[in-house]
């Protein structure tokens, strides 16, 4: 049921699981935040790891995990859960209004281009490499904004 109930929210496992039991034992927004970032450095870590392989639809993949986790951590460091793709895209816009800057959303589409790669596999090395570029770089932004 966890891999079905992931599937459909378009989420891995992991993240299901820890949704799912933060919520159902109303932990903290500390504590998931906290989940969040973990999820986040684990899959940016993983990420360079399939791409030292040369496998690069799961890179991609994992490089989308990474950002979607760290706007997570955003979120429920202000208090939100975000439960769906279109509730990270609008957080992500109310992120750059805040900071006044386009240069969020051009990197949250790096991410969502390499999440496209994961299903579809036509990214080229280099365009997978850059996309991994941008969202590290969205990743320091969004932890700056955490701290």
């Amino acid at each position: 049921r966890v891999e079905e109930e992931s599937k459909r929210l378009g989420i891995s496992e992991e993240e299901f699981i820890v949704e799912a039991l933060t919520e159902y034992l109303k932990i903290d927004p500390e504590y998931r935040m906290d989940a969040h970032l973990a999820l986040s450095e684990k899959y940016l870590k993983e990420a360079e790891e399939f791409l030292e392989k040369g496998d690069y639809t799961q890179a991609s993949e994992k490089v989308w995990g990474a950002a979607s986790q760290i706007v997570r951590a955003l979120a429920a460091k202000r208090g939100k859960a975000l439960r769906s793709h279109r509730e990270l895209h609008e957080f992500v816009s109310e992120i750059r209004r805040e900071l006044k800057d386009p240069e969020i959303s051009t990197l949250w589409l790096s991410a969502n281009s390499l999440h496209q790669n994961f299903y579809e596999n036509w990214l080229p090395e280099e365009t997978v490499k850059d996309g991994m570029e941008n969202v590290r770089k969205f990743v320091k932004r969004i932890k700056e904004l955490i701290k």
